[in-house]
This record gives structure tokens, C-alpha cells and sequence, in this order.
């Protein structure tokens, strides 16, 4: 028998190493830990600083709003707020919050940390981009101009612990969704002052050693250019009914990569999907290809303070002349719409119409005008695209058909997430591929952008005419009167074209089985609270 133990041992090893390896995705099966791509490395946690969905993704594991989005309908739900209330003028709004709403450290969250956060993200030191999101508050723009330096003027009082009123500047019938956006997350101040003056930046408090948030899930390491790790917090107030006990977000920027890594088991949520696989998955395992609507439109960002972008004629030669039908049918084939107006249709009862034509003739025709026939004196336009699953293509299909059509020579300059937002918020460039997501269901969400003071306006253009129409579109008592000004607006957008849409988006990925709850997010927003994995 002792003669025979080796040889029995070395066959129980060959059968094991025959043994099919358990993979990261069937692991995370057993131990509730969700693997899903984060399709680029955030810039921040901070959740008054973000700039990128990819962002947003992160941060909604770790912090909460007063209200939360709805996947299925975008409407508002009760979130660290149980309930609110608006008075007969519609300018009020008292909101309740949970008394055992905690953050993770277990500190008590409070009104008055709501509203000191509030008073953060609109201090002109901070500069974050997104603090226009709240000048529906009495005093939110003056403060955040600066005009107005006392920040307790503004429309956001406790009550107590768990009371706050908001006073407005004018009826917002959409402010509880607003409050679901990032820009209106509570910080915890007593945590941001440990590390200096809580109204500038410092990325310190946001490490996994120091983040204190308050959502579902808390920070446990965040290795840059890999991976996030979200563990599931105790203190939160509905962990009851959290039922993973990890997530790992992958940071993968490349959507191939992304896609070989969800055959080969290393992920259970894809960020993307390469254009190319659609159709082969959709044949091969159509149950674990998702095509989701969103509510998403890509274009075309000029810059207009960079010749030959000065010239309206120039920009407007331009987007007519882009065959969007191509664009989605023939060469990304997963369901885009062609875009002839910059807001989606039908985006809560309002459609723009003014349309953009391709038309290369019309185009050709203010080429010349501009001092251009033919492309000729024009320079080589470089066009800066993030790389990803869609830019690089569309740049492809124009910078042939300009050519053949309009003698222009077009570069492109594919880049990673974090180069392209620094140049676009700078204005280090002078033709970028752009997106945008709304963040709720309103004409406004996509309108505001070009506002001349919106933090997330990088064109340089400004307009007196299109801010007053935006503004009086604000002020309007009723939906008819305030999409007549959102009407004119739209058209003075496409008219000047500091823009050229190209198409409005879906949300293809992949997704395991083995997921649940993972809702069709017409915002790309999940409440991970929600997802789990079967056994």
C-alpha cells in the first residue's frame, strides 16, 4: 500500500489539474461580490467634483441624496429623505429626513450637513463645474458668482436634525430629482476639515483610509488604473436590504478588452460593448446581451474661440455635413438614432423642430462664403476622441466624407478619459468627439449646458440672447410657454452650432446571468442596494 501512495497521489493531482478552475465571476457568486467595469479611472470620489458618468457610477455606491432615481421610471424616490412636501406657491419645499440616516464613521447625518454641503459646492473657491445644478435655491447663483458672500443666505435652513426647508428663486416641479444628482450629495464636514478648508480641493479625504460617505457601500481600496473595491456598510440605513457584500469596479478603458474579459469570466457587468460583437452575441447568447435605452446625446464640440471655429459658417458647414444615417445604421448598428436636433425626441413631451439637414452642397456653399472653396486655406482640424467603443468610428466616417466632399484634412487623436476632459475644460483643443447623459428626464438637462456661465459649457461660446431665452424658459408658469422657450433656444443652438449632433445613444453591454436586479437605466444610474447574485 505505501508502494502505491505515490502513484495514487500523482493521479488525484492530474485529476485536479483537469478540473475546470473556478472563475473570478463564479467565485464572486458565492462570496456576493459584483464584478463590473468601470469603463475609465475617475478623476474623483468627491461627489461635488465629478465630470464623467463613469464618475457618477462610482459615486452612488458610496453617497446618497434626499431622493434617488427610479430606474425603470426616472421619477424620484424617498432616499435619505422618507418624505417631503412643497407649499401652495411651489417656491417651499420641506424635506424629512430618516432619523436613523447615519454616516459610515456612524456619525449622525444631519439637516444642517446638507446644508453646509450645499453651501461647499457653491463657494467660488471650489470652482466645481456642477453648482449651476443648484441655482434653483434662493441666493445659489449670486453665492456661487460670488456676489453674494454670506453663505447663509441662502435658501437651505434645518430645522432640526431632521428637517430642512428649501426656498427656491422660482417653481421647480423637478427639484426631487435634482437632489438625486451627485452635485446635491451630502459631505461630511467634520471628515473634510480634518484635511484643510472643506471649500477647496483636496483628493486626501477621498482615500479609502478617510472616505466617510453615506450610501450602501464604503470605500476599501481604490488601486489606480485597476480597480475600486465597495464593501457593504453597516451604518447605512437601509443595509438591511443590501445584499452584496463587495463590489469590484474594474477600471478597463478599452471595450475589447472589456468584452474578452466577460468570455473569459473576469466580470459580470460590462461598462460597453465594441459595436463589432453586437451581432455575434446577439446570435450566439442573446440572453446575456443587453440593449437598454438611454438617454444619452454624442456630438461634435467646437471650439469657437480657435480659428477656423470662430466662424459660425465654418461650424455649420460642418454638421450638415455628416451622414448620421451612416453613422448608426452601417457603422455602429446597435440601435443609435440619428441626431437632427440636440435634445432626444420626446424627452417628456417636448421635440425640437428645428432639424439639422446633411446637405453638402449648403455645406460647400459656406465654405466658400467663408473664404474656404473647395477646403482650400482651411488647416488640418485635428478631432480629440476619447477612446472608446463609438469616437474613434464615427472619426473615421468623417474624416473620409469631409474629405471627399469638402476637401477637407481631418487628424484624429484618440486619448484616454482623463487626457480628454483636462483638454476639454481647458479648451486645449479645437474639434472634440463629446457626449452627454441627462441627469433627469427634462429638455432643460441638455439645454442649460450652454448656458455662458454653465461650468460644463466648454465651447467658449456665449450668448446673451440664448441665456435669456433659457432663463425666461425658468421663469415660465406653464409647460406650454416653457417649451416655446426651449423651442427658440434649441434653434439658436443649431443655428450658431457650438455644436453638431450626431446621434442619441443605447446602452449595450453584457450582463451574466447570475445578476439580478440590474433595472434598464434610461439615465445609466443602478441602485446597486438592489442588484445581487444568485448562488
Amino acid at each position: 500500500m505505501l508502494r502505491r501512495l505515490p502513484l495514487i497521489l500523482s493521479a488525484l493531482a492530474l485529476l485536479a489539474g483537469c478540473a475546470k478552475r473556478e472563475t473570478p465571476a463564479e467565485a464572486g457568486r458565492r462570496s456576493g461580490t459584483l464584478l463590473v467595469t468601470n469603463s475609465a479611472e475617475p478623476q474623483s470620489l468627491d461627489p461635488h467634483l465629478l465630470s464623467a458618468a463613469t464618475e457618477v457610477d462610482l459615486a452612488v455606491a458610496f453617497f446618497e441624496g434626499l431622493c434617488v432615481l427610479d430606474e425603470r421610471t426616472s421619477q424620484p424616490l424617498p432616499a435619505v429623505a422618507e418624505r417631503w412636501e412643497r407649499d401652495a406657491s411651489g417656491l417651499v419645499y420641506t424635506f424629512h429626513l430618516r432619523p436613523n440616516a447615519r454616516w459610515s464613521n456612524g456619525d449622525l447625518l444631519t439637516a444642517q450637513d446638507f446644508v453646509v454641503s450645499w453651501q461647499r459646492i457653491l463657494a467660488p473657491a471650489l470652482a466645481a463645474e456642477n453648482a449651476y445644478l443648484l441655482h434653483v435655491l434662493k441666493n445659489a447663483a449670486a453665492l456661487n458668482r460670488g456676489a453674494l458672500t454670506d453663505p447663509t443666505q441662502l435658501g437651505a435652513v434645518a430645522l432640526d436634525d431632521h428637517t430642512l426647508r428649501l426656498t427656491l428663486e422660482r417653481p421647480t416641479p423637478y427639484l426631487p430629482a435634482l437632489t438625486a444628482l451627485p452635485a446635491w450629495f451630502p459631505v461630511n464636514p467634520r471628515v473634510l476639515a480634518k484635511f484643510g478648508d472643506i471649500k477647496q480641493r483636496s483628493p486626501a479625504w477621498t482615500r479609502p483610509e478617510n472616505l466617510v460617505g453615506n450610501g450602501p457601500f464604503t470605500l476599501a481600496e481604490w488601486t489606480p488604473n485597476a480597480r475600486l473595491v465597495a464593501v457593504k456598510n453597516p451604518a447605512y440605513w437601509d443595509a438591511a436590504t443590501v445584499r452584496l457584500n463587495r463590489i469590484v469596479f474594474l477600471t478597463t478603458e478599452n471595450a475589447e478588452v472589456d468584452e474578452r474579459n466577460y468570455r473569459a469570466g473576469q466580470v459580470h457587468v460590462t461598462g460597453s460593448l465594441p459595436a463589432s460583437k453586437i451581432e455575434a452575441h446577439r446570435t450566439a447568447k442573446p440572453s446575456a446581451l443587453r440593449s437598454d435605452p438611454f438617454l444619452q446625446a454624442i456630438f461634435l464640440r467646437f471650439n469657437t474661440t480657435r480659428p477656423p471655429f470662430t466662424d459660425v459658417r465654418v461650424r455649420r458647414a460642418l454638421s450638415l455635413a455628416i451622414d448620421r444615417e451612416v453613422i448608426t445604421d452601417n457603422v455602429l448598428r446597435g440601435g443609435q438614432l440619428p441626431a437632427r436636433s440636440f435634445t432626444p425626441p420626446n424627452l417628456a413631451g417636448y421635440t425640437a423642430r428645428t432639424r439639422v439637414a446633411t446637405d453638402y452642397e449648403a455645406a460647400r456653399r459656406l465654405l466658400a462664403e467663408a473664404g474656404y472653396p473647395g477646403g482650400r486655406g482651411l488647416p488640418v482640424l485635428d478631432l480629440q476622441v476619447r477612446n472608446d467603443q463609438h469616437q474613434p468610428r464615427v472619426a473615421e466616417v468623417l474624416q473620409a466624407r469631409w474629405k471627399e466632399e469638402l476637401g477637407i484634412t481631418l487628424t484624429i487623436s484618440p486619448m484616454e478619459q482623463k487626457t480628454w476632459f483636462q483638454n476639454q475644460q481647458s479648451l486645449n483643443y479645437t474639434l472634440s468627439g463629446a457626449g452627454w447623459i441627462g441627469d433627469f428626464v427634462d429638455p432643460v438637462t441638455f439645454l442649460d449646458l450652454f448656458v455662458s456661465t454653465g461650468g460644463n459649457n466648454w465651447t467658449g461660446w456665449a450668448n446673451s440672447e440664448y441665456d435669456r431665452l433659457i432663463a425666461e424658459a425658468g421663469r415660465a408658469t406653464g409647460p406650454a410657454a416653457r417649451f416655446e422657450f426651449f423651442q427658440q433656444a434649441e434653434a439658436l443652438l443649431l443655428e450658431q452650432a457650438p455644436v453638431a449632433p450626431v446621434f442619441f445613444g443605447v446602452k449595450n453591454f453584457l450582463l451574466h446571468p447570475a445578476v439580478h436586479g440590474w433595472e434598464p437605466s434610461f439615465l445609466g444610474q443602478h441602485q446597486y442596494k438592489k442588484v445581487y447574485l444568485s448562488p
